[in-house]
């Protein structure tokens, strides 16, 4: 509101934007997604009481939904006693009260989740249930494949790493540093794309296989799509903090989905710590079930225990499995003990305080980062302690441009307000694109991607930047 940028916002009454395409078509399904869970957990239980209000919440969410088809008004959130519900509401009536076919994407979308959440915080016996907590376990057994090629080559990294702390085959200082950078390169890469990255880099440290990598195709056809990559940047940072020999060197990563990217997320956690380039990493997960698949501190407590009994995880199947007549694959002992080394590795992490969740309710606001300085500044006290900040994922990035139609080629620097030069902090986005936004793009490079094939054209929507394919790194040195 008063903190935010002037810019206008994307909105859901936009017919070029793909806030008008989530409104009438992808939140309706994410509703009947949750009736259906809310349903098949309240058949299954005995407590009649479970059972009455199970009913409720259905008859709840199916009334949301019926609004929002119907382009209704947004109603007040109840005050279940959340300190967060003042805020989403003054907000609300700020906005005149709009209906669901024409309001700021970004405040509707949170106001979606935010309602949700309200709904089970109202009941006795559903208040801590995650509607979408079997979605963020299934993607990660769907998974497989990627988790056990990623543990095995994590396994050989960080043993190597925690041995050595050098790169075979490095004859000088200046080869040791260059492996070093394609190295973080890579790792930060499997982050931003999960198990699409090229995972060549991983067979081993080799100072020669690294020098192969940076002429695979692979690699180049994937790096072709991240159009701005300041990666370099950020080693920088951590390379210059690592030598100066400082004892506490923290690195934050306000978090993005659950199951696999979570996992890819303690990959890149357990090698910042392993080579050296942190001391600490405080993870940020969010407060309520949030956009379907972001983390919750109880995801990350399952994924630790499913790496604690891999081979109960992955042979146990689930009603889908069953039905369809699948049956189990066991694991094989080596890919046992390579995902048992990831539970002991990040499990001591986190018990000797280097891997640390620290959730804060200001992650669920309705609006956008522009707000954290006044908002919540004892975070952004916090946050300015850390070496560098790493937002992941498009509702982050979405949050830290205000999700405002800005010209592609305005500067990140400028586009995430408050929290750019002289604010204290480092910002380090690492983001597909999935929504209308994008910022600090070279000159005609939004129109030469509009005019490849599904870009969109001369539609005037930025299609390019709905589909996930393309990506953003971009980095702001607030400290400087």
């Amino acid at each position: 509101m008063e903190y935010d940028t002037k810019t206008p916002p994307s909105s859901t009454g936009d017919p070029t934007s793909f806030a008008y395409v989530s409104a009438r078509e992808r939140w309706p399904v994410i509703i009947t997604q949750a009736i259906d869970d809310v349903h098949r957990s309240t058949w299954a239980t005995k407590d009649e009481e479970e059972s009455k209000e199970g009913k409720w919440i259905v008859s709840e969410l199916a009334r949301l939904k019926y609004e929002l088809q119907h382009n209704r008004e947004l109603s007040p959130l109840p005050d279940e006693g959340e300190s967060d519900i003042a805020g989403y509401n003054k907000e609300l009536e700020a906005l005149g009260r709009p209906k669901w076919h024409n309001v700021p994407w970004l405040y509707s979308e949170c106001y979606l989740y935010r309602r949700i959440s309200s709904i089970f915080t109202q009941t006795q016996k559903w208040k801590s249930y995650d509607v979408f907590a079997r979605q963020k376990m299934s993607s990660f057994q769907s998974s497989r494949p990627a988790v056990l090629e990623l543990a095995a080559r994590y396994k050989d990294i960080v043993t190597e790493l925690e041995s050595k702390h050098t790169i075979k085959g490095a004859k000088t200082q200046e080869e040791l540093e260059e492996a070093e950078k394609i190295l973080f390169v890579e790792m930060c890469e499997i982050c931003l794309w999960g198990n699409a990255t090229d995972l060549s880099l991983l067979t081993n440290l080799s100072y020669e296989d690294i020098q192969k990598l940076q002429g695979s195709e692979a690699r180049k056809e994937s790096e072709k799509k991240i159009v701005v990559n300041d990666l370099g940047k950020a080693f920088e940072v951590l390379t210059l903090a690592q030598k100066s020999r400082e004892k506490d060197r923290r690195v934050d990563i306000v978090l993005d989905n659950a199951g696999f990217e979570l996992f890819v997320d303690l990959i890149l956690a357990g090698y910042l710590l392993a080579a050296g380039l942190a001391t600490t990493i405080v993870l940020h997960p969010k407060s309520i079930p949030w956009f379907v698949s972001d983390v919750l501190p109880h995801d990350f407590a399952a994924l630790i225990s499913a790496l604690a009994d891999p081979q109960n995880f992955y042979t146990t199947l689930s009603d889908v499995d069953k039905h369809a007549g699948k049956t189990p694959i066991p694991l094989s002992e080596s890919e046992v003990s390579d995902l048992k080394f990831l539970f002991e590795h990040w499990s001591r992490f986190h018990a000797e305080g280097q891997l640390v969740l620290r959730p804060n309710r200001f992650w669920t606001e309705g609006g956008s980062y522009w707000r954290l300085p006044k908002l919540e500044p004892s975070l952004w006290e916090d946050l300015k302690e850390s070496e560098l900040v790493i937002f992941k994922g498009d509702l982050n990035y979405r949050k830290l441009t205000g999700d405002a139609l800005w010209p592609a080629t305005t500067p990140f620097a400028e586009a995430i307000g408050p929290l750019g030069p002289k604010s204290g902090v480092r910002v380090l986005a690492l983001r597909t694109c999935k929504a209308d936004v994008v910022v600090g793009l070279p000159e005609s490079e939004d129109e030469r991607i509009r005019a490849t094939e599904g870009g969109g054209g001369d539609s005037g929507a930025r299609k390019w930047a709905w589909s996930g394919k393309w990506a953003v790194v971009q980095f702001c040195d607030g400290k400087a």
